[in-house]
């Protein structure tokens, strides 16, 4: 793997050197754009809106529309509006990690220690494993500000990209229905959760879809037909609410 990052975590009076590396990557297949008539690759231009004329990329700048009228930023702008280059990720304090809701996550990466910071870097990932807290607090990476959360993952350090605030839109425009469910459906509810719980292994989980398209892929290369498989999906018999619990306790059983 490749660095994308280096910096040092600080917390407190403390500084741990590290690298930092991406922690995901894409299971999809790298689908290009293709002429219907000759298979020719699909290339995009940046056009003048007006003149439908191609416009090089050194003539490009950027603004924002302001009542009506754009507002043209310069490179100086964008400086005097960014914030302070730092290369430390900044842990501002610790928490509980289950103080931090799920949709504020955003992308995850390793942390490596550098030689010099090895020590204080096994000393942080030990404290957090045996405190079960989490650090929270702040880096610029790309001229961008962001917040974040260091965690231990068995033996690595991993931060975690989290969003703004005012970044997460508002639920008040959702139409949510606020009736109690019946005694009797709730108890049902909660026996299907019971039947279908257990240790959660994501590993067991696979992206299906992709190596279906890629055995598609390599079958009409080969001149096949490429196989169909029909994805059966099974409907309520009845729309009774309480009936489709009990179908769903039934069918689970005889699973088993």
């Amino acid at each position: 793997m490749r660095s994308i990052w280096t910096g040092a975590i600080g917390f407190g009076l403390v500084n741990i050197p590290i690298k930092m590396y991406s922690a995901t990557q894409g299971s999809e297949l790298d689908l290009d754009m293709l002429d219907k008539k000759d298979h020719s690759n699909i290339r995009f231009k940046r056009v003048n809106e007006n003149t439908g004329k191609e416009v090089a990329w050194e003539n490009i700048v950027k603004g924002y529309k302001l009542d009506g009228r754009y507002v043209v930023l310069t490179d100086e702008d964008f400086q005097k509006a960014s914030p302070e280059k730092s290369k430390t990720v900044a842990i501002e304090e610790f928490v509980k990690e289950t103080e931090i809701d799920g949709i504020y996550y955003e992308t995850p990466y390793y942390l490596e220690p550098e030689k010099s910071g090895a020590r204080a870097y096994v000393l942080l990932r030990d404290a957090l494993h045996k405190t079960g807290m989490v650090g929270f607090g702040s880096f610029v990476m790309r001229n961008k500000e962001g917040l974040c959360l260091i965690k231990p993952m068995e033996d690595i350090l991993v931060l975690n990209r989290i969003r703004w605030a005012q970044e997460i839109r508002p639920t008040d425009e959702l139409k949510v229905p606020g009736a109690a469910p019946k005694p009797a459906e709730m108890k049902m509810a909660l026996e299907l959760i019971k039947q279908l719980s257990g240790p959660f292994d994501l590993s067991k989980y696979k992206d299906t879809y992709s190596d279906e398209l890629m055995k598609l892929i390599k079958a009409k290369a080969k001149g096949k037909a490429p196989k169909t498989t029909l994805r059966v999906v099974h409907k309520a018999k009845s729309t009774d609410l309480l009936g489709q619990l009990k179908a769903s306790l039934g069918g689970k059983k005889k699973a088993s």
